[in-house]
């Protein structure tokens, strides 16, 4: 019993390390890619943490190894080296691909409904729940009281169940 007691505790520990390593931010920039000058490379990799991989759409292109990704990191260092500065990058890269490829996109008219879409989908499910529990609840119907039968036959069971 106890041998198996050890398997279990070692077969937990494995699994929570497994489960440790995946919840490490990888990153994706290659060797290839990293700019000498380090200060640069730290502004790139900011920037690069703020635009969406248009392939995989829930990273960063940082995180991807998207072939697109890579494009986008590369044009960042590109334009990094050519002198512009991060607001000049991001303006040139959402010029190119649109606010999507921000992963914060900005509040306006055109990401109105990414920004309100969710808070307004919750109110509609609260709305339709409170409505629901309102005029759908078994704990809120009101019964008719009981007829002199129903009364009389009620107590006819309750004698016979104290009896028994």
């Amino acid at each position: 019993m106890r041998s198996n007691a050890k398997r279990l505790a070692l077969l937990s520990s494995l699994v929570a390390a497994l489960c440790a390593l995946v919840t490490i931010p990888s990153h994706a920039v290659e060797p290839d890619e990293i700019l000498p000058d380090a200060k640069l490379e730290s502004r790139a990799r900011n920037l690069s943490s703020e635009l969406r991989c248009l392939v995989c759409q829930n990273q960063s292109i940082d995180d991807s190894n998207a072939p697109l990704a890579r494009d986008l990191r590369l044009l960042v260092r590109e334009r990094l080296k050519q002198g512009d500065n991060d607001e000049a990058v991001l303006k040139f890269v959402v010029e190119r691909y649109g606010d999507f490829v921000l992963l914060r996109p900005p509040f306006n008219l055109g990401t109105l409904l990414l920004w309100l879409g969710p808070a307004a989908l919750l109110l509609l499910t609260l709305t339709f729940l409170v409505l629901k529990m309102r005029n759908g609840s078994p704990g809120n119907v009101r019964q008719a009281p009981l007829s002199t039968e129903e009364k009389a036959r009620l107590a006819d069971l309750l004698k016979t169940d104290k009896q028994a």
